[in-house]
């Protein structure tokens, strides 16, 4: 009976203890994670200030493995590069020590009264924020209940001996410690749980610091798993920023193996609590490494891409051609904006491009790399349409004043056909998801349409390059066409619907396809129209 109750404690409270980090982690990101989001994509370019913000971000949603998945996000869709992004990492990798010495001051005591501040402050606040707020406070109160179980049960541990040989080895095998350490938090996928744990032990007098240390050392490497399956299916630079992680933790743990005796002679300086020094063996182990490679950034990215070498991919994030010194000279600017318009097409139409191969090839990478550019499209948007107003503030022309509204009814359809490359992207993921399957000849259906959009979306480009109202016409009987085939294609599934040929979630799957390649259409007639110079309803006014 006592075998079962120590059995269940451990795991039982380990279950609450990861549930509560994860309950913590999700509020905080709710609460801060989407400003975060866009602080990043920001506040890159300056290595130290990009050391600082991983620092500050992590901190805030509590996981370095969420900042770095978020980081080979932003690189794989070309928003962030290499050298860009390992100071946020190094930065992250300090950040995520704050749980551990959060662990460290014992609250185990308070965590009912936390969990029913948590629980009041998510079911009865008003406001969206402080529930979000609550939600983290839970999380937090969660994790203390289930150290508190854990402990318990693992004190029983303490008193045999065959318990106590067993992590002795850790003491004497410090290079074993490193290893479960290691596999330890790649199962756990979160070093912070591991580190966790540790505390647990050491505090039960099953670990001394000897023993604990390197297991902290084989937990920051361990935690590098999450980003290494965050890069599967990614292009060659979100895997460079993966194995940055991954080869940065172990350079990491090999020298502070090297300075073993220095680090066990120093740590107890720090506090005389072993749980404190477990926790800031943590921390200092993350501020040694990451200030030794802050200095060489650019070195070690160049080594990265020795070991995986290829071309970087990468995004200008951001207008281009819209200078502020362009404004006093409207004809001049309305060009710029004009430039920026058909990079804006370009780039929305490379994201129809990668949401269609996600779709047809099932790579998350690539559906992923969309979700993460729809962003970049709407401020894109945003900034062309601030720029477009700034010009209407000018003595302008009648024919400049006719052209800055059609402008802006464009990147408003721009930015819906990126929309709709986001949900393709999100239908892919789907259907990996599911394990859905799509019948080859519909498939082929999905494809000619496909093949319309494609060329609607050339013509577009090419119109706007020069306001060519001839290649308007095109764009208009392609549009017909492609409704012809919408409800072609739409009737014959129904068919199939109704003599029970069908799948339900492939037929959804399937409809949904097609309703994103109908509505792409529309929105590119719709720019077709404002370069026509009217916003017609009726296709067969313009022949």
């Amino acid at each position: 009976m006592l075998q079962k109750e120590l059995i269940f404690g451990i795991i039982g409270g380990l279950g609450l203890f990861i549930f509560g980090i994860k309950i913590m982690s999700d509020g905080l990101k709710k609460v801060a994670g989407e400003r975060m989001r866009r602080i990043l994509t920001y506040l890159t370019a300056h290595r130290f200030k990009g050391l600082v913000l991983g620092t500050i971000v992590t901190s805030i949603i509590q996981s370095s493995s969420a900042t770095v998945v978020m980081l080979i996000g932003f690189v794989n869709a070309g928003l962030m590069t290499l050298v860009q992004a390992i100071p946020v990492i190094l930065g992250a990798n300090i950040g995520t020590t704050i749980t551990a010495q959060l662990i460290a001051f014992k609250l185990t005591d308070y965590a009912l009264p936390i969990v029913a501040i948590g629980v009041t402050l998510n079911m009865f606040a008003k406001k969206k924020t402080t529930q979000q707020l609550g939600e983290a406070i839970l999380g937090f109160g969660v994790l203390f209940l289930g150290l508190s179980i854990m402990a318990g049960s693992v004190e029983v541990l303490g008193n045999g001996s065959a318990i106590h040989n067993i992590f002795a080895k850790f003491s004497h095998n410090i290079f074993l410690g490193v290893i479960v350490g290691m596999i330890v938090t790649g199962i756990l996928q979160s070093s912070s749980v591991t580190t966790g744990i540790i505390i647990v032990m050491a505090t039960m007098g099953l670990l001394d610091l000897r023993g604990a240390i390197p297991l902290v050392f084989g937990a920051n490497i361990g935690t590098c798993i999450t980003a290494l399956l965050a890069s599967l299916g990614t292009n060659l630079t979100a895997k460079r920023t993966a194995w940055a992680h991954i080869i940065q933790k172990s350079i990491g743990a090999i020298i502070g193996l090297s300075m073993f005796s220095f680090y066990l002679y120093f740590i107890p300086m720090t506090s005389q609590d072993l749980a404190r020094q477990v926790a800031n063996s943590h921390t200092l182990f993350n501020i040694i490494t990451s200030l030794l490679f802050i200095g060489f950034v650019p070195l070690y990215a160049k080594l990265i891409e020795r070991v995986l070498p290829g071309e970087e991919i990468l995004i200008e994030h951001g207008p281009k051609y819209l200078s502020k010194n362009l404004l006093n000279t409207p004809a001049i600017a309305i060009d710029a904006a004009k430039k920026e318009i058909m990079r804006m097409m370009s780039l929305t139409k490379e994201m129809v491009e990668i949401s269609v191969r996600a779709f047809r090839t099932g790579n998350t990478g690539d559906a992923e790399r969309v979700l993460v550019s729809e962003d970049m499209i709407d401020e894109l948007r945003d900034s062309i349409a601030n720029y477009l107003i700034r010009i209407t503030e000018k003595e302008i022309s009648e024919m400049e004043a006719k052209m800055v509204p059609s402008f802006l009814h464009s990147i408003n359809d721009i930015e819906r056909i990126g929309d709709h490359a986001e949900n393709i992207a999100e239908l892919a993921l789907r259907m990996v998801d599911k394990k859905i399957t799509i019948p080859e000849d519909e498939l082929a259906d999905l494809g000619k349409m496909y093949n319309i959009v494609q060329r609607m979306m050339n013509k577009a480009i090419d119109a706007l390059s020069d306001l060519d109202v001839e290649l308007t016409h095109d764009i208009f009987k392609k549009e017909k066409e492609l409704n012809r085939k919408f409800m072609q294609f739409r009737e014959g599934h129904v068919e199939k619907m109704n003599s029970k040929q069908y799948q339900s979630f492939s037929s959804i799957i399937y409809t949904d396809m097609l309703a994103n390649f109908e509505k792409i259409g529309d929105h590119i007639t719709n720019i077709a129209q404002a370069i026509h110079g009217k916003f017609l309803w009726n296709m067969d006014d313009v022949f």
